[in-house]
C-alpha cells in the first residue's frame, strides 16, 4: 500500500517504534526517528511510495534521533546512523529531513556494488535516458529538475545506477535537492512544481526538495537504456551549446564521476565502456532552461 494511504499518527508511531519501512526505487529502506521535522518530510514528499511488509528483506535500516538527551535542549542537534553505525558528525536538529537525503545518499553509493554508481542526473524521454555526471555546481539537478517538470521521466537527481549484469539504468526517483537560487528559478520555470519545507543555513547553503511525479515514482521498477551521456555546465549569460565529445574523453569524464569505480576494478571498467558504445556523448553549456529542454526534446526523437 502506499504511504499515503496511511494516517498521520500511523506514519508518526511507524518512525517513533520498529521503524517506517518504503521501497525507494531498488532498495528497502527502514526510516525510525522521532523527530517531527522527518516524518513531515516523509508524508508531504514520499507519500506516493509504497510501503514494505514486515517479511520483506531490508536494504538499509537507518535512524535519525539526537546524539544525547541534553541535545535535545541545548544547542539541538541530530545524527545519522546505519545499522547502528554513525558515518558523520552530527547536524543542527533543524537539518535533519536534509540529513536524511544525505544519509541515504551515502548508504547506496557505499553499498551497492551490483552497480556501477555515477554521480549524475538521470531522466528518460521516448525511452531514452539521459544521464548528467556532474560536480556541485554545475547545474545537473536544476536541469533534471526542469526536464522532470515538463514531462521527463525521473530515475533519479544524484546517482545513476547502472547494472553490471545487463547494461541497464535502474531507478531511484526521489525528491530532487534543490540549492539556494535554483530553488526560485524551479519555481518560476514551472507553477506546478511542488516543494517540501525549505531548509537554510546547510553547508550547502539553502535546500529546498521539489516532489518527484507519481508516474516516475510508480515505473521506479522499469530499467531505462543508456542513450546519452552529457557533462552539463550551467554559465550565466551563455548561449546554449552542445558540443561532441570523443568516447575516450567522456569515458575518463565519466569515470571521475563515479563513486565506486575502483571498488569495482575491471568489472567497473567494462560496464562503463560497454555503457558507452550504447551512447552519443556531449558536454553541454547553457543559461536558459527553455531552450535546454527543446533542445534535448528534439535529440530524444
Amino acid at each position: 500500500m502506499k504511504l499515503a494511504t496511511l494516517s498521520q499518527n500511523a506514519v508518526i508511531s511507524a518512525l517513533h517504534n520498529d521503524g517506517l519501512k518504503l521501497k525507494i526505487g531498488q532498495f528497502n529502506v527502514c526510516i525510525a526517528s522521532s523527530i517531527p521535522d522527518v516524518a513531515e518530510h516523509l508524508l508531504f514528499l514520499y507519500n506516493g511510495y509504497e510501503t514494505v511488509s514486515d517479511h520483506e528483506f531490508i536494504d538499509f535500516y537507518t535512524s535519525l534521533a539526537p546524539p544525547s538527551r541534553l541535545r535535545r535542549y541545548l544547542r539541538a542537534q541530530v545524527s545519522f546512523s546505519f545499522d547502528g553505525y554513525i558515518p558523520f558528525k552530527p547536524l543542527p536538529y533543524k537539518q535533519a529531513s536534509a540529513f536524511f537525503e544525505w544519509g541515504l545518499n551515502w548508504c547506496i553509493a557505499n553499498h551497492s556494488h551490483q552497480y556501477l554508481i555515477i554521480h549524475a542526473a538521470v531522466v528518460e524521454y521516448n525511452q531514452q535516458a539521459f544521464i548528467f555526471p556532474g560536480t556541485p555546481g554545475s547545474g545537473k539537478s536544476t536541469l533534471c529538475a526542469a526536464l522532470v517538470c515538463r514531462g521527463w521521466r525521473l530515475l533519479s537527481d544524484e546517482m545513476a545506477l547502472l547494472s553490471l549484469a545487463d547494461g541497464f539504468i535502474y531507478p531511484a526517483p526521489r525528491p530532487i535537492s534543490l540549492k539556494n537560487r535554483s530553488i526560485d528559478v524551479i519555481r518560476n520555470f514551472s507553477s506546478s512544481s511542488v516543494f517540501g519545507k525549505i531548509i537554510p543555513n546547510t553547508s550547502k547553503g539553502a535546500i529546498g526538495h521539489l516532489r518527484p511525479p507519481d508516474t516516475s515514482i510508480e515505473q521506479a521498477t522499469i530499467p531505462a537504456k543508456p542513450t546519452k551521456l552529457i557533462f552539463p555546465k550551467y554559465q550565466e549569460g551563455s548561449k546554449t551549446s552542445l558540443t561532441y565529445l570523443t568516447k575516450s574523453r567522456a569515458l575518463l569524464k565519466a569515470a571521475e564521476n563515479c563513486f565506486n569505480y575502483n571498488i569495482l576494478g575491471i568489472h567497473g571498467f567494462d560496464s562503463l565502456g560497454d555503457m558507452l558504445e550504447t551512447c552519443e556523448c556531449y558536454e553541454f553549456e547553457y543559461s536558459c532552461l527553455e531552450e535546454a529542454v527543446a533542445l534535448f526534446v528534439e535529440l530524444a526523437h
